[in-house]
């Protein structure tokens, strides 16, 4: 996650072989991208409203919040008019943390049906934030419970979602032995955000 840090810290991920950085706002990215000619994708993990969904669709390589029906149409409708198919996760609330977005687990079914349904779409998986709390139990509650959704839904729709974007500096460790596939780690590579 190179959000809140300067375009440096992107070349600093490339330059020590990271594919990809992270980033929570749109235009930031959109600024720090044509700052640098590092070769990393470009995702999108912050929670993404829908009059930013068009700008989001050409500057990113994969939304990893994809959150609600009305995005999921913004989101097509902005990679066809593109020509792209555009990679996306949904955000799943898996912790039931009101501070946190993301589709509610028992929504999630729907939202996933309408995704698959999307021309312009990729679903390659589903992304959860733990909610903050000092116990390490409830980030592995968090996790095993959308490990859990994955299964479900992928078994379900007869889909795979090989994606599970879960875990931080702080709980990255958790996460992988809960099955993450992708862990957001900027604080522990570049500090405290600037």
């Amino acid at each position: 996650m190179t959000k809140s840090h300067s375009a440096a810290a992107v070349d600093y991920a490339s330059r020590f072989g990271l594919a990809a950085v992270g980033e929570n706002r749109v235009q930031e990215a959109v600024e720090k991208r044509a700052q640098t000619s590092a070769a990393v994708r470009w995702e999108l993990i912050g929670h993404l409203q829908s009059n930013k969904a068009p700008l989001a669709a050409r500057h990113f390589d994969r939304i990893q919040s994809v959150d609600s029906e009305k995005l999921l149409n913004v989101l097509d409708r902005a990679a066809g008019e593109i020509g792209r198919d555009l990679a996306i996760l949904l955000q799943v609330n898996a912790g039931n943390d009101p501070a946190k977005f993301g589709a509610e687990p028992e929504d999630t079914p729907r939202l996933l049906e309408l995704a698959l349904s999307k021309p312009h779409l990729r679903v390659e998986g589903l992304m959860t934030i733990a909610p903050l709390s000092q116990d390490p139990a409830v980030a592995e509650r968090t996790f095993h419970a959308l490990r859990d959704i994955r299964d479900r839904l992928s078994e379900r729709f007869a889909t795979p979602l090989p994606e599970l974007s879960m875990g931080m500096s702080g709980d990255f460790e958790q996460a992988i032995a809960a099955g993450s596939t992708l862990v957001r780690i900027g604080t522990a590579l570049f500090g405290e955000r600037e």
